[in-house]
């Protein structure tokens, strides 16, 4: 299953960067922690939402987003929580 992690913004200047698709950080919004793109809506308030029990349509619709942001911001959490991988650690 592709994600398309997009949120239709339109073309105004922004000083976020896009650090995994459809989630950016931007110095300027919530103190720099990742956001849905083109929102102020961070992973963490996402993530907490789901593990409270509420469910991703339910997540969307409360923050005015679509069940596929919601999907990409549970994406991003669970690649920055995953660990190194070993086969790409040239450590040794």
């Amino acid at each position: 299953m592709g994600l398309t992690c997009r949120s239709g913004a339109g073309t105004e200047q922004v000083n976020d960067f896009e650090v995994y698709p459809g989630i950016s950080i931007d110095p300027d919004v919530r103190f720099g922690r990742p956001c849905l793109v083109g929102t102020r809506i961070d992973v963490a308030t996402i993530v907490g939402a789901v593990a409270a029990g509420e469910t991703v349509e339910t997540v969307a619709q409360e923050y005015a987003l679509s069940a596929e942001q919601v999907r990409c911001a549970l994406s991003y959490a669970a690649h920055a929580a995953a660990p190194p991988d070993v086969a790409t650690d040239d450590r040794g």
